[in-house]
């Protein structure tokens, strides 16, 4: 969704986030950036091990320099102790993260048949140009046959935490991707009224065609966000009545109708699942419910699509943090 998490960018009246294009190529850079950084822990725990548990030179400095390398490699070992847990954390997060991606595109949204249909190409200016010969990862080890120091151990390690922190910082890309896709259900309370679809209307008693999901709620339900993104209409909406509309950047918009009360006004930066109205029977509509609408590119799809969505990412996501928690407890 080139998407960003930034807010200044939001509140600039154009929402921007990452592309899917974008966010898997982020994962994929990310995932090598973990195999360097596991590949640069094995090597130099070898390269330097085997250096300290060789002969020293003989006399008193050749004792000393051999206890000073033990000692450093010994604070290598704990740095990598430490950054190994993260590695496996992240490498998870970014697993989670193209198994959603995957799913998302595997599974395109019931109702969507009528979307502009998407290039079967890459255009040259989708997210940039981008080429070059593919070239095997550098390792933090150093390719050179110099004797090794206690210096370039310390380089090393730096070299590690280097690398994790752009691993980290391709999985906050991903999250601030996350954030952004409509697939949090948009009430906390309420249960499963009109589908999406073609329906009898209530009014007219004929056949007629639903764009939204209905959820039946007490007035004063609160109504939340099921992304993150930029309030771009709030007000009074033709059979709508008081209605909510919010960009999420790359075409997806959601929109919130027969509200009882707005809590949000235009050009407004909400987060996922922030309280933006509340449920009520406003516009053309029969009884309290909330009106919730998905519309990708300027057409309406079926939101139930992106709630099941997302529903099932979370409870994936959500089983292996507890496994991790309790792996962690077994391992502690």
């Amino acid at each position: 969704m080139p998407w960003s998490s930034s807010v200044d960018e939001l509140s600039s009246g154009e929402t921007r986030f990452v592309t899917h294009r974008a966010a898997r190529r982020t994962a994929v850079v990310a995932a090598c950036a973990a195999a360097v950084l596991a590949l640069a822990g094995g090597v130099a725990i070898g390269r330097y091990g085997g250096m300290a548990l060789a002969p020293s030179a003989p006399g008193p400095a050749g004792a000393e320099m051999h206890h000073y390398v033990v000692g450093e490699i010994g604070r290598m070992n704990a740095s990598i102790a430490l950054l190994d847990p993260r590695i496996e954390r992240l490498a998870a997060q970014l697993a989670e993260l193209r198994q959603f991606d995957q799913r998302l595109r595997a599974q395109p949204p019931r109702g969507a048949a009528v979307a502009p249909a998407a290039p079967a190409t890459r255009s040259g200016d989708d997210d940039g140009g981008e080429g070059g010969p593919a070239l095997a990862p550098r390792h933090c080890v150093e390719a050179s046959a110099a004797r090794a120091n206690a210096h370039a151990v310390n380089g090393e390690v730096d070299c590690m935490a280097a690398t994790l922190g752009a691993l980290e910082q391709a999985v906050a890309q991903h999250e601030a991707a996350w954030d952004a896709f409509p697939g949090r259900r948009p009430t906390g309370a309420g249960r499963p009224g009109s589908p999406f679809g073609n329906r009898i209307d209530p009014f007219t008693q004929r056949l007629s065609f639903h764009p939204g999901l209905d959820i039946v709620a007490s007035t004063g339900t609160p109504i939340l966000a099921a992304a993150g993104g930029r309030v771009i209409f709030a007000g009074q909406k033709s059979g709508y009545g008081n209605a909510v509309e919010i960009d999420h950047g790359n075409g997806f918009v959601t929109r919130y109708g027969h509200a009882s009360k707005i809590d949000v006004q235009v050009g407004q930066v909400v987060l996922p699942r922030e309280h933006i109205a509340d449920v009520g029977s406003t516009g053309r509509s029969t009884g309290p419910h909330l009106h919730f609408e998905v519309i990708v590119k300027g057409v309406q799809v079926d939101p139930a699509d992106y709630l099941e969505l997302f529903s099932a990412y979370q409870s994936a996501s959500e089983a292996a943090n507890r496994a991790a928690s309790g792996a962690g407890g077994a391992n502690g």
